[in-house]
């Protein structure tokens, strides 16, 4: 696994699907692992952490991995927060389940989690290949790490809007719905940060497209109010804006949500 980026890769490229890229202290104490184009984040809090998604089934090892290279072991992640549960952020969930790791997540979703091929887009996902032919190296590489065996989950703590959780870190969570119906975004004030899940993202693993943007209508069920939501985003001020797909902003949730606008969906 690495730990850092290639300076002459460009932002955005599609890693290999044999690798998995740590990249530390992104905002304080707060880690992304990055695996086929998806991201999961780990958020120090004291000798705990907290992961945000779960990325695919094939990612355990990395995870692995990552933990000990922060000098941590896996019985140190204490909670695993889904910001959606789409089967690129669900991969993990079940066997981290099965190890004793609490679960939390939007009621909106415990469909698709439990479920996680069976959610509705707004724009058929067959055609984008076909749009968007940039885009199957991305997807392909999902699938050689497991996209199309995730195992469903039933067992999770639900999110709530405008709460604080009690697990490491004390994330704020903030509905921000369109994406999915149960889609949430997790501020951490204190750290400067805000991790935004796929309502916004710098990497539209349909398109390929980079810079920041709201996911393609292949994935995404109502786009209308995905771009409202970036009003939710847009409130917490946040330097660090840390997506579920393509590298960190770190120029301010403003700019991020401004580029998002102009974008429009696919």
């Amino acid at each position: 696994m690495s730990h850092s980026r290639d300076p002459r890769r460009p932002r955005g490229a599609v890693r290999s699907r044999r690798q998995a890229v740590l990249r530390r202290d992104i905002a304080s104490g707060v880690h992304v692992l990055q695996h086929a184009s998806t991201n999961a984040y780990l958020i120090e809090d004291g000798d705990a952490i907290t992961l945000v998604d779960a990325l695919f089934p094939a990612s355990h090892r990395h995870l692995a991995r990552a933990l000990t290279a922060i000098g941590r072991r896996p019985a140190d992640v204490r909670a695993l927060v889904l910001t959606h549960a789409h089967f690129d952020h669900l991969g993990m969930a079940a066997g981290l389940r099965d190890a004793g790791v609490p679960i939390w997540l939007h009621p909106g979703d415990a469909p698709i989690a439990a479920h996680p091929y069976s959610y509705r887009p707004a724009r058929p996902r067959l055609l984008y290949p076909l749009r968007f032919p940039a885009g199957l190296p991305i997807l392909t590489a999902m699938v050689t790490v497991g996209a199309l065996r995730v195992q469903g989950i039933r067992e999770h703590s639900p999110l709530e809007h405008g709460t604080t959780l009690d697990v490491p870190g004390a994330p704020r969570v903030l509905a921000t719905p369109g994406h999915t119906d149960g889609h949430v975004a997790l501020h951490l004030p204190d750290r400067d940060a805000v991790i935004v899940g796929d309502a916004l993202v710098t990497l539209d693993p349909y398109t390929a497209k980079t810079g920041p943007r709201v996911v393609a209508a292949a994935a995404t069920n109502d786009p209308e109010l995905a771009l409202a939501s970036l009003a939710v985003l847009e409130g917490t001020g946040a330097t660090a804006v840390l997506p579920g797909h393509g590298d960190p902003w770190l120029h301010g949730i403003g700019s991020a949500v401004a580029a998002a606008r102009a974008a429009g969906i696919d």
